[in-house]
């Protein structure tokens, strides 16, 4: 279903690379709205232009539907771009469709690279269910070794756009993040790949990547089923990983104020992901929580996670020393299910000691 509306644009918000957040009146109603553009495929509606708008998220409330997605604007056309190669089509047989160059399409100058090539020679690749979780797993990964080089390849299990997430584009601009590959659907970044497998290869062979970090858009989509939700794909991307001779670590998603009790300590979805669904090894970072209650729950769960896991786990402690003022330190917010550190530290602790334990990964020989 797809609720369309009709507006005038009064004001530019804000902008970042690939977007523009505008204030839009409704025709016929009277109300504002907060509606986002991405420029790649609008360009920048002006005050006063006339837009037309996919409302339907917004109308109904959902977590992603604070604002409201400019589909065109009505009296302009965006210029064509400079006629370039590339043939891989993204957002397929949508109306908004993109034909992008691919990092490993045959017409890409790195094709010659990655034709070939299946070995990330033991490169660290965090695997995380939420977006939220990549800032704080940098976090880490600078908290033991400031020097390495990042790549985030970002899926499309949320947001397909990698426009859309304010996160990649503030640790772009603030060198914390070398390059954000996109895979699968999900397009916009430094580089295109087609699967998560040549996303994986793209970040060590074209950017150089010291340590991966593979999560989905924004957007986490879940129906509070055991397999319904869109971070079951955690276990694919570490199966990726492993086919490739990369080294997967598992971050957990953990939640110490989150009032649903599947999500209370070690969410069902990193026991599902990791427990039920992960066929290959993967080593899952813990460290010590704030709260001695949290903590002794949380490892709990995480000794019954490696016992009843039909992968070979490895539970790696990690000091917690540093941590916190490392995601203090963060160039961007620090939020998950619109809590923050303060109110749940403990997301962030656990992504970024996935991050420190990749980075002393990195630095061996």
């Amino acid at each position: 279903m797809m609720q369309w509306r009709a507006g005038t644009v009064v004001e530019q918000v804000r902008a970042w690379p690939g977007a523009v957040e505008l204030a839009v009146d409704l025709e016929g109603s009277g109300e504002r709205v907060r509606a986002l553009a991405y420029t790649a495929v609008t360009g920048v509606p002006e005050v006063d232009e006339r837009v037309l708008l996919n409302a339907s998220a917004l109308l109904r409330g959902l977590g992603t539907g604070g604002l409201a997605f400019v589909v065109a604007r009505t009296d302009v056309l965006p210029a064509d771009p400079e006629p370039g190669d590339g043939h891989i089509v993204k957002a397929r047989y949508t109306p908004l469709q993109q034909m992008l160059l691919a990092v490993d399409e045959q017409d890409s100058p790195h094709h010659g690279v990655l034709a070939d090539a299946d070995d990330l020679g033991g490169l660290p690749v965090v695997v995380a269910d939420l977006h939220s979780a990549l800032p704080a797993v940098l976090a880490g990964v600078r908290r033991a070794r400031p020097d390495a080089r990042v790549a985030y390849v970002m899926t499309d299990g949320g947001a397909l756009p990698a426009a859309f997430s304010r996160a990649v584009a503030g640790l772009r601009g603030a060198g914390w993040l070398a390059a954000c590959l996109t895979v699968g659907q999900a397009f916009g970044g430094d580089h295109e790949a087609v699967t998560v497998h040549t996303g994986l290869l793209a970040a060590r062979h074209v950017v150089g990547a010291d340590v991966v970090v593979v999560a989905q858009g924004p957007g986490n989509v879940g129906t509070g089923t055991r397999w319904g939700y869109s971070g079951v794909a955690a276990a694919e991307a570490l199966h990726a990983a492993d086919v490739l001779g990369g080294r997967g670590i598992a971050s957990l998603r953990v939640s110490g104020a989150d009032a649903r009790e599947r999500h209370r300590g070690v969410s069902h979805h990193s026991r599902t992901a990791y427990g039920r669904a992960l066929l290959t090894p993967a080593d899952v970072p813990l460290t010590t929580l704030p709260d001695p209650d949290l903590d002794a729950l949380v490892r709990r769960q995480v000794a019954d996670l490696v016992a009843s896991a039909r992968a070979a786990l490895t539970a790696v402690e990690v000091p917690a020393d540093g941590l916190l003022e490392a995601l203090e330190a963060s160039p961007v917010g620090l939020t998950t299910m619109g809590r923050g550190l303060r109110e749940d530290p403990a997301p962030f602790l656990a992504a970024a000691a996935a991050g420190a334990h990749a980075a002393v990964l990195s630095a061996r020989p």
